[in-house]
């Protein structure tokens, strides 16, 4: 297959319809209603040169055939399979509010859109809408970017990241916390996390501030809501029709968690990190010091634990994690575990319940994302969840808790490390556990009845990276009653375009759909058909706008 062959200029999927008026397309912002339910045929041909009548075959798992699919909006033909969604780039819309490289952009959504995807992912970051003054938002690069997305049949799920991005200015995909928030955190450094070392993290405003006035009269749950309803706003006759899906952003990475560890570092998936508690920041400090004096001991309100050891140290070094005798399982462990944990929990449920309240009747399915924090999994006191508020040990389930709280607001669950297997990390690191880790999150997801998105951590993925995600994907929906599982594929770039990359990637589509390929969305009003030249030569075009931009 000659993915690097120049022969075709231009990217070639048409739209013929039988009809002229096309002036109810749904891919317009201002669409006030939504169209019924119609019937699309959509016949199109996926890395082949060689037609049916030619003697290629019709299967679907062939990817050098094509083939007819006739495709609805039904719920029950929406349901079949699992659907798989890209994330965009990081910089798809610049630092100056738009979209970057758009002709490559729109080439690269009708390549995802002919491999037959569900969807794109698309980040909007608080630090790029709300960039220079409190409720001024700039939505033009998104609405851009969605209506873009749409008129190439896909879907989109919105991600509203209210953390910093990269390592700082001179990173090309830096995107800071709003200017006016980090001039509020100069003003009082108290509102930004603290580790016992004195050492701040602003990735995230610090959650012992919540419900506090701190961001020019408004809290920062105000600020995140006040943000969530200006997107509903701005998206509101989109919401439902082409976003089908919002995940909240919770903390650093968009996790619900405290940035207990670096994640910039490249081989964080193998890391052996413990982490540092983020409980010194003055509003931290005074929740745990009530919460001390509540049970009569004022000693334990001081600080966070004594003997946790470095952060790179053998956690069996250490008086606070270590297997036996460590001080996680004594009554003042506990106390401290509880309260830092629960911290974390009340700062999800007050999100929740805002988004709740604010998304409830469009239709659009609300999700968040926990971190997958794997690497001391098959030890007693699990010490690096710990650090980041999940108290998950041996002897105590730290995300039953979590997925309770998301079932009761009616979201889905997000997870990472999909791909990642056991018998990979034992070589490397024989404490980690990614499958363990996955199943007893999965688990808990199906016990309390949420529907879940998976993720990859790793962007290079082989066949048997693919076919790990598939293992894990059959564990949590498969059964008498089949659960709702979609996976995000993290993220479109130029080594996606690849042609070996790419071969694997339509593949591993294919396979999640159960053959259903050609799920994309056609969005017109009348009966249509795509109709495209061998499109080998336009993803290989594709990886040199990439190569070369």
């Amino acid at each position: 297959m000659a993915i690097l062959s120049q022969s075709t200029a231009s990217f070639s999927p048409s739209f013929v319809s039988t009809r002229t008026d096309l002036t109810r397309f749904p891919c317009r912002v201002t669409l006030r209603t939504r169209s019924p339910p119609r019937r699309l045929a959509a016949s199109s041909r996926l890395n082949s040169s060689k037609s049916p009548d030619a003697g290629g075959s019709l299967s679907p798992d062939n990817g050098d055939v094509a083939y007819q699919l006739h495709h609805d909006f039904s719920p029950q033909r929406r349901r079949r399979g699992s659907p798989v969604f890209v994330t965009l780039p990081v910089n798809s819309v610049g630092r100056e509010g738009r979209v970057a490289r758009p002709k490559a952009m729109m080439f690269s959504l009708k390549a995802l859109a002919t491999a037959g995807v569900e969807g794109v992912v698309i980040e909007m970051w608080w630090g790029l809408v709300e960039k220079d003054k409190p409720r001024v938002y700039d939505w033009g690069g998104y609405k851009e970017l969605v209506t873009m997305a749409c008129k190439c049949g896909l879907k989109v799920r919105a991600v509203l990241a209210f953390h910093q991005h990269g390592t700082g200015p001179d990173d090309p995909n830096w995107i800071p916390l709003p200017l006016w928030v980090l001039d509020e955190i100069q003003k009082d450094l108290e509102l930004a996390y603290c580790d016992r070392f004195g050492r701040r993290n602003i990735e995230y405003i610090s959650l012992g501030c919540d419900i506090l006035p701190v961001l020019r009269g408004r809290s920062p749950i105000q600020a995140y809501a006040d943000f969530m309803r200006d997107f509903r706003d701005t998206f509101r006759t989109s919401l439902g029709v082409i976003i089908t899906g919002v995940q909240i952003g919770m903390g650093p990475g968009g996790e619900l968690r405290y940035p207990s560890f670096d994640t910039q570092k490249p081989n964080l998936a193998w890391s052996h990190e413990l982490g540092e508690f983020q409980c010194y920041d003055k509003f931290m400090l005074a929740s745990l010091n009530a919460s001390a004096r509540k049970i009569g001991k004022h000693e334990w309100g001081n600080g966070g634990p004594f003997g946790t050891g470095s952060l790179m140290q053998n956690f069996e070094h250490t008086d606070f994690f270590r297997n036996d005798g460590g001080s996680w399982n004594t009554p003042y462990g506990k106390f401290f575990l509880e309260w830092y944990s629960d911290m974390l929990l009340l700062h999800g449920e007050r999100i929740c319940k805002e988004a709740e309240t604010i998304f409830r009747g469009t239709e659009v399915h609300i999700s968040a994302k926990l971190a997958a924090i794997h690497w001391h999994y098959v030890t007693q006191s699990h010490p690096s969840e710990l650090t980041a508020g999940y108290y998950n040990t041996s002897n105590r389930d730290g995300y039953l808790p979590i997925a309770r709280m998301f079932s009761k607001y009616g979201f889905s669950m997000c997870c990472s490390c999909f791909e990642m297997q056991d018998a990979v990390m034992k070589k490397i690191n024989p404490d980690g556990s990614p499958e363990g880790f996955l199943r007893q999150l999965l688990l808990a997801a199906r016990l309390c009845d949420i529907s879940l998105e998976g993720q990859n951590f790793s962007p290079n993925l082989d066949d048997g990276a693919f076919t790990q995600v598939l293992k894990m994907s059959k564990f949590y929906s498969d059964g008498i009653e089949k659960r709702p599982f979609s996976f995000n594929f993290v993220r479109m770039d130029k080594r996606l375009f690849e042609s070996r990359n790419w071969n694997r990637f339509t593949h591993f589509v294919r396979q999640m759909s159960d053959g259903n390929i050609f799920r994309a969305r056609l969005n017109s009003v009348g009966d249509i058909r795509l109709k495209t030249t061998p499109v080998a030569a336009e993803v290989g075009l594709l990886y040199h706008l990439y190569q070369h931009s």
